[in-house]
C-alpha cells in the first residue's frame, strides 16, 4: 500500500472515530432530557422537524444515507466484501457517519490488496516475456 493509500485509509478511519461520539453524544442527550423517558424514535423524528433548519438537515441526511446504502450494497456485492450485512446494520443503529466511512475503508483496503496483486502477477508477466 503506497502513502496515498494510507493517507485515505486514515481519513476514512478518522472519519468514522469522529462521527462516532459527535452522533452518540447528542444521541444519550436527548434521551437523558426529562421530557423523554429513553429513546421514542417517534419523539427523535419529531424533534428532528422541529424547525426548518432541522428539517432541512434531516432531509440531506436521509438522502445521503438512502445514496450511501445503495452504493454500499451494490459495491459490496461486487467486490464480494465480506461483513456487508455489519456495514449495513451499523447505519440506522448506530449513525451512517460512523458506518459508511469504515464501509470505504474496508472497500479501499480489498481494492489496495486486489491492486498490489493485479501489479505482482503485471511484473511476473512482463519479466517472463522479457527472458
Amino acid at each position: 500500500m503506497d502513502n496515498r493509500d494510507k493517507l485515505i485509509c486514515t481519513i476514512y478511519g478518522l472519519t468514522a472515530l469522529i462521527a462516532l461520539p459527535a452522533t452518540w453524544i447528542n444521541n444519550i442527550a436527548f434521551m437523558n432530557q426529562s421530557d423523554h423517558a429513553g429513546f421514542s424514535i417517534g419523539e427523535f423524528v419529531h424533534d428532528a422537524y422541529a424547525n426548518a433548519a432541522s428539517a432541512s438537515l434531516t432531509n440531506d441526511l436521509f438522502a445521503i444515507a438512502t445514496v450511501a446504502t445503495i452504493f454500499m450494497i451494490v459495491e459490496g456485492r461486487r467486490l464480494e466484501m465480506r461483513f456487508l450485512w455489519a456495514y449495513l446494520l451499523l447505519g440506522p443503529l448506530v449513525a451512517i457517519g460512523f458506518s459508511f466511512p469504515l464501509f470505504l475503508l474496508a472497500r479501499h483496503l480489498k481494492l489496495s490488496k486486489h491492486n498490489n496483486a493485479l501489479e505482482a502477477v503485471g511484473n511476473t508477466e512482463v519479466e517472463q516475456s522479457l527472458t
